[in-house]
């Protein structure tokens, strides 16, 4: 599994720290930030990465037929060519 960058994992454990502070009234450290951080992309980076794929699936499709579409508006009728 990919990383975060130092300068990226900083900035979401202080996300972290400010939702607990907001949303919960809770101080937390650097650390247990940090070990939430950690579990949450552990336990679900899986499930975010797969919805990934699976929207960059239907939007190939999606391309795939619209590229169907223009191609056979490309097509040309057949010319006999009878003297």
């Amino acid at each position: 599994m990919r990383r975060f960058t130092k300068e990226t994992k900083e900035e979401l454990i202080s996300r972290i720290q400010l939702f607990f502070l907001k949303e919960r009234g809770e101080e937390i450290g650097n650390l247990a930030a940090e070990q939430f951080l950690d579990f949450i992309t552990n336990e679900t980076a899986s499930y975010f990465y797969n919805e990934g794929i699976e929207d960059s699936i239907k939007a190939l499709q999606s391309r795939m037929e619209n590229l169907e579409e223009d191609l056979y508006t490309l097509k040309r009728p057949h010319q006999n060519n009878r003297a």
